[in-house]
């Protein structure tokens, strides 16, 4: 064991060690984490925590809450998952990223607990993401953190996150995304992820379908908790939500969950509303519908990965057409039939043209299959491109010289492969240790 620890000398083998764990797969459950933490004297515990679930809108929520407390005075720490570019953005506090050497101090210290772990079974030893929450809750703990926002990152009960005993919890969405895992209906995706209320917790419940609502309804009054909800506090008509500093109809809808879990908070936690607006203008959150210009081109960059982020998208390309913009040049590559196909039909509603690519991960669809997704009725060129070619290493649009609007969207990875190329300073995209 000291010969392995001795061995993570430096950064690049600790990325090797880290994504020696990844590599042996997704493994859910609870009990690995529950031992892990034991193990270090309960580090999820030293900090209070506000727990998001939700098939989308966690990161953007996280990041308002993030942008309200800090405007209230808190050291904030903030847990998200995957990472766009490097992998200490998973773990910030107060938006500083978990540095290398900190990574590697953290993985030298938990490798010896986690061998410690599995001496009886393999199978008990933490896997990556358990790693990382762990790295989070010690970072929170050991910075002095007055809260912290953690997002869950898959699901709900079986999650790792699912530890904490949380100050407050939301669940800001529920659609259609690894159903294969979570269920095939709202509800059966609904029960999963309200697996994160506890007793007497507030729930805050995001827009949610009308029987995903009735799941964490029910559970929220099993368990004896105040429910908060955005529709019963704003009403239908956004023009009338919060408005944030993140661009787009779905961020209202976050904004509203946002201010919702802000007010829950106990005092001594909660913010004014003064502080509540401030903080909502100055969240920033990349690759949600973010804007760069390269020379002639506005560039947005979107991370909608799913059917329910499709809709978002169509609502957005809709906004953008109604600025008077002229029809935009649309990147698109995702991870998974189902999502291909959703974001796809959008995107040819709305393109002057299609670049199609494969994003750096296994399950990235190829250029065969995304094409099978396209609409047969589609009349505008489709291109099979690469993110260098599309935008080389100095960052600017080289597929023509026409001055169209550029939207980039699909697959979180691949915003961050091309944030990659957008903000250089980020460093090196660490894409092996992406996914989940």
């Amino acid at each position: 064991m000291t010969e392995t620890v001795d061995a993570l000398t430096d950064y690049a083998a600790v990325q090797d060690y880290l994504f020696g764990l990844k590599a042996k797969g997704v493994r859910f459950g609870i009990d690995r984490m529950r031992a892990l933490a034991g193990a270090l004297d309960h580090p999820e515990r030293q900090v209070p925590v506000i727990h998001l679930a939700g098939t989308n809108g966690k990161g953007s929520t996280a990041a308002m809450l993030d942008g309200i407390l800090r405007a209230a005075g808190k050291r904030v720490g903030l847990y998200t998952s995957p990472h766009l570019v490097r992998l200490g953005e998973r773990v910030q506090v107060d938006r500083v990223a978990l540095s290398e050497a900190e990574i590697v101090a953290y993985t030298r210290e938990l490798l010896p607990v986690a061998a410690r772990l599995a001496e009886q079974d393999p199978e008990d030893h933490p896997s990556f993401f358990e790693f990382m929450t762990a790295m989070a809750f010690l970072q929170f703990a050991r910075k002095g953190c007055d809260v912290a926002v953690a997002e869950v990152g898959l699901g709900g009960e079986l999650d790792a996150t699912n530890v904490v005993q949380p100050t407050v919890c939301a669940i800001t969405s529920i659609g259609f995304d690894h159903c294969e895992i979570l269920g095939h209906t709202h509800a059966e995706i609904a029960q999963a992820k309200a697996g994160i209320i506890k007793p007497g917790v507030p729930v805050v419940m995001g827009r949610l379908p009308e029987e995903a609502e009735a799941v964490v309804r029910a559970r929220a009054a099993e368990l004896g908790c105040r429910l908060y909800s955005v529709r019963e506090t704003f009403g239908e008509d956004v023009e009338g939500y919060p408005q944030p500093g993140l661009e787009g109809a779905c961020q209202r809808w976050n904004a509203a969950t946002a201010t919702l879990i802000a007010r829950a908070l106990p005092e001594g936690l909660a913010p004014s509303e003064a502080e509540i607006t401030r903080g909502l203008a100055a969240a920033y959150w990349p690759a949600r519908w973010q804007h760069f210009q390269l020379g002639r081109h506005e560039l947005v960059l979107d991370a909608s990965h799913n059917p329910e982020g499709a809709e978002t998208l169509e609502l957005n390309l809709q906004r953008l057409r109604a600025q008077g913009q002229a029809a935009p040049v649309i990147v698109v590559g995702a991870l998974g039939a189902a999502r291909a196909g959703a974001l796809l039909e959008v995107v040819a509603r709305h393109a002057a043209r299609i670049h199609l690519l494969v994003p750096n991960q296994s399950r990235a669809c190829s250029f065969a299959e995304l094409r099978e997704k396209l609409p047969p009725d589609y009349a505008g060129e489709v291109v099979e491109s690469t993110v260098e070619g599309l935008f080389g290493v100095e960052g600017r649009f080289r597929a023509d010289g026409s001055d169209e609007p550029i939207v980039v969207t699909g697959s979180i990875y691949l915003a961050g492969e091309v944030l990659e190329r957008l903000e250089p300073l980020r460093g090196e995209n660490e894409a092996r240790l992406q996914d989940f």
